[in-house]
């Protein structure tokens, strides 16, 4: 007879051995839809299941040209429901390398009005004309406005990146002016790996506040770190004062749990709604570089101060309760 412990399902991370810039949505369904950077295609993953990602198969839902502005470096997808109808945002160039491929990288966008994601037609509706070439762009939904926040490479032009934000007029058009720069990498702890980077923004909500989680440094650092912005949701999101830095990382590297470089995360809730659940990469051995990026996931809490609190990134080694109602 199997005991109460035995009864308790149990998982362990990683979720997708090969996994970079982990994107997951649940949707009103119950379906929780996945995505990660594939380079040269867009994935899509569909499961009922957090844990049960890597046993679904994934569908090529989108091919790039064979050239054009968007045809290589396909990285971050994020896949959204915004109006009733489903958007994915992923970053691509022209091809280019280097400095020069970084002058190149947009955000671009797509947009499907089917009922599933995985079916109907997806349109490209082209580039968000930001003010810098960047990438890892996201969106907010506030109070029926749509907001939008990417790392643009206009704060340091001879590398690295910052945080920018615009309000939107559609899913694909920015309202007409200037971005306006809300973070910058200025502190030790977001230059290392010899960039001094702020990236893949996403956002959680809690008690009437916002809090951008954003990733700092390198990508192939093992200090590669999960910092935070927090501003009040009836703030003027376009004043840079509205928004305050968290003195240092939030999540961060753990040697005892051989957990390297967390970050470049996406925030969901358990199957039951009762959790809060961050899936994130990370790289199992130090100095392994951004190849061995994993998709990892935890459940996280939230400090009495309402801010998240994302505890230690989890060892490989560690056996992990599964998502409340899987």
């Amino acid at each position: 007879m199997e005991t109460e412990q035995e009864l308790v399902k149990m998982f362990q991370n990683p979720l997708l051995q090969n996994g970079a810039d982990p994107w997951i949505y649940k949707h009103t369904n119950g379906m929780y839809y996945f995505m990660v950077t594939r380079g040269n295609r867009l994935d899509l993953w569909t499961s009922p299941k957090i844990t049960g990602i890597a046993a679904a198969t994934p569908q090529t839902i989108w091919t790039p040209p064979a050239q054009g502005p968007n045809c290589k470096h396909i990285w971050a997808p994020e896949i959204h429901h915004i109006r009733g109808k489903w958007y994915i945002y992923y970053t691509a160039n022209d091809g280019k390398t280097g400095k020069e491929g970084g002058e190149t990288r947009r955000v671009f966008v797509l947009e499907n009005d089917s009922t599933d994601p995985t079916a109907g037609a997806w349109i490209d509706r082209g580039h968000l004309r930001t003010t810098y070439a960047g990438l890892d762009g996201t969106v907010l939904q506030l109070r029926d406005e749509l907001y939008f926040i990417y790392s643009g490479y206009g704060y340091f032009p001879e590398y690295g990146s910052a945080l920018y934000i615009r309000r939107m007029t559609d899913p694909w058009t920015l309202e007409e002016g200037e971005d306006v720069l809300i973070s910058a990498p200025t502190e030790a702890w977001e230059k290392q790996g010899g960039l001094a980077v702020n990236e893949g923004p996403v956002f959680l909500r809690n008690n009437g506040r916002l809090f951008l989680i954003f990733s700092a440094s390198a990508t192939w650092s093992d200090d590669y770190s999960l910092g935070m912005l927090s501003a009040s949701e009836g703030a003027d999101l376009l004043r840079p004062e509205s928004w305050r830095k968290s003195a240092g990382p939030i999540f961060a590297k753990s040697e005892v749990n051989q957990v390297f470089g967390p970050g470049h995360n996406s925030f969901t809730k358990s199957p039951d709604g009762t959790e809060e659940w961050i899936v994130y990469h990370a790289i199992d051995v130090s100095g392994g570089g951004s190849s061995r990026r994993s998709t990892r996931a935890q459940k996280f809490g939230w400090h009495a101060d309402g801010s998240p609190d994302f505890g230690v990134p989890a060892s490989t080694t560690d056996k992990l309760q599964v998502p409340s109602g899987e």
